[in-house]
């Protein structure tokens, strides 16, 4: 156990790391959600253009199943982005949350 001399300060949160990971999320989510509603669009326009039809539930299942690993693919970067940042803001969290635990053990 550590005395409250050897670690009496805490760990800092950095507000910057927190919102570069909101950030990073929410681009990458807003980009999947335009990729989902783009290739919706576009099967929902390329089967009225064949003639046949398809209720637009079935064409947002099939746009939802091919959108998922496609944007793995075209938005690496930004996925990387939000995981890496998200990372960063958990670690800080962890720290502060170890050192809160340090903190009430020695008491």
């Amino acid at each position: 156990m550590s005395t409250p001399q050897q670690n009496s300060e805490a760990p800092q949160l950095d507000p910057a790391v927190r919102k570069r990971a909101n950030k990073a999320v929410t681009v990458y989510g807003l980009l999947r959600l335009l990729l989902f509603v783009v290739l919706t669009i576009v099967i929902q326009a390329f089967a009225l253009m064949v003639g046949a039809p398809v209720p637009l539930v079935m064409s947002a299942l099939l746009a939802l199943i091919v959108a998922f690993p496609l944007s793995m693919l075209i938005f690496k970067k930004q996925r990387v982005e939000a995981t890496q940042a998200v990372a960063a803001w958990s670690e800080q969290r962890a720290a502060k949350k170890q050192w809160v635990r340090d903190q009430l053990a020695d008491r």
